[in-house]
């Protein structure tokens, strides 16, 4: 007896987006497309695999991604390479080695997956799809604020609500240098009393502790020191300034100092935007400044400042929110019902006619009665049906059928049109559907 051939799954943590969830996707990243496109960002597309080694230079080997989360691998020439696990330091690379950043200013967005090795979990998953925004070349915090108030402008345009924004300083190297060892002097003196976890990173990365969610470590860091009471006074006018660019923008926001980010390369400022309604995975968007990243990946120094934000939980928040418009998907405007082989002929050469005039359009295919094709017709949400069956094709002409309209006018019969007006006929007629 054969033995019954066993199924392949997707791997763990890597998700299928099927067909009724690609039109919202669709919608999100032509918001975004759109947006940026207003602010004067331009697109950049990066490979998916790049040298390990960029990885663990720009975000830092002693980083939970760098350590424990990313794909790496030896390929055929035991290079070692990695999954990108974020959209930063590709595109860092990318400009150096193609010269965006020599004596230019850059604004710029990529859209593409990313890949950590971890727990799956709701809104988080092993591959995931990030947006991302970077700035190369502004040293002031304008930029900044820029960067926030499209942020903001995304948000309402997708109809997400209920987002908060929250903003730190790390200051200069000097000043987060100062400010780690004071941390490490607090936390030393609770070290038994840490999480597992923050023990670990008392010596190897210290500031991450601060995004620690257990609550014996968040009572102890209530009493530590604050990393706004070692900022410099460049670092501080900087930061005072983003704050007056925000408020003249009507963006309300919260101060949060163990606001750290979970990747070493920020300096200045930080942010997420957050979202409370969805628990720990609240964060909708997070970014911040990094301008050591260029020089320390082989550049000219550049100042540079950008977000990620993840869009499968940026698409789980909007579904959640169920009055979201976006959630809708679109519908065909005609459907074409066909009976005989000459019926399918011009059916689809009409398909075609109309998709050219810019109308959406649902074609029936192979065998089937009237009634059941007026059923998909119905189903499908089209504005209106066209008929070609035998009769029509002989006589040059098409059937045409309202179905949805205003309910006082929704009895209009089927009317019969020339074969060579449809065109103009339907989409005149759409117009005032």
């Amino acid at each position: 007896m054969a033995s019954k051939t066993s199924i392949i799954k997707a791997v763990k943590g890597m998700n299928d987006v099927l067909p009724d969830q690609t039109g919202l996707w669709q919608q999100v990243e032509q918001l975004c497309q759109e947006l940026f496109a207003q602010f004067s960002y331009r697109q950049i597309r990066t490979p998916i695999v790049e040298s390990t080694s960029l990885f663990a230079r720009s975000i830092g080997e002693d980083t939970d991604i760098v350590s424990k989360e990313m794909y790496t691998f030896a390929d055929r020439n035991n290079d070692s390479l990695t999954l990108r696990p974020e959209g930063t330091a590709s595109t860092v690379r990318a400009g150096i080695q193609n010269g965006l950043f020599y004596n230019q200013q850059q604004r710029l967005w990529y859209v593409g997956p990313m890949f950590r090795y971890e727990r799956p979990q709701k809104g988080r998953y092993r591959q995931f799809h990030q947006i991302g925004v970077e700035c190369y070349g502004w040293q002031e915090p304008d930029i900044e604020a820029e960067v926030l108030s499209m942020t903001q402008a995304l948000f309402e345009r997708l109809g997400l609500k209920n987002t908060q924004l929250h903003i730190n300083s790390l200051g200069d190297q000097a000043s987060r240098a100062a400010f780690r060892q004071a941390l490490v002097d607090y936390l030393s003196q609770h070290q038994s009393s840490l999480d597992e976890d923050s023990q670990r990173r008392l010596n190897s990365n210290p500031l991450r502790i601060l995004d620690s969610k257990n609550p014996t470590t968040q009572s102890i860091l209530e009493g530590a020191p604050s990393i706004l009471d070692y900022l410099n006074p460049q670092s501080q006018s900087r930061f005072e300034r983003l704050q007056a660019y925000l408020t003249a923008l009507g963006l309300e926001f919260t101060i949060s100092p163990q606001l750290v980010r979970g990747l070493d390369y920020y300096n200045d400022t930080v942010f997420e935007w957050i979202n409370t309604e969805f628990g720990a995975q609240s964060t909708v968007c997070g970014g911040g400044r990094y301008d050591g990243m260029v020089a320390q990946l082989g550049g000219q120094a550049t100042p540079a400042f950008g977000f990620g934000m993840g869009l499968e939980r940026l698409i789980q928040m909007l579904q959640e929110q169920s009055d979201n418009a976006l959630s809708e998907p679109q519908a065909p405007d005609v459907f074409l019902v066909s009976l005989g082989s000459p019926g399918r002929e011009i059916a689809l050469t009409l398909q075609a006619q109309l998709v050219n005039a810019g109308c959406r359009v649902l074609c029936h295919m192979g065998e089937g009665s009237i009634k059941n094709q007026f059923k998909r017709a119905d189903k499908s949400g089209a504005s209106v049906a066209l008929i070609v069956g035998d009769d029509e094709a002989q006589a040059e002409t098409v059937g045409l059928k309202i179905l949805r309209k205003q309910a006082a006018e929704s009895t209009q019969e089927q009317q019969s049109i020339a074969y060579n007006q449809v065109v103009d006929v339907v989409t005149n007629l759409l117009k005032t559907l």
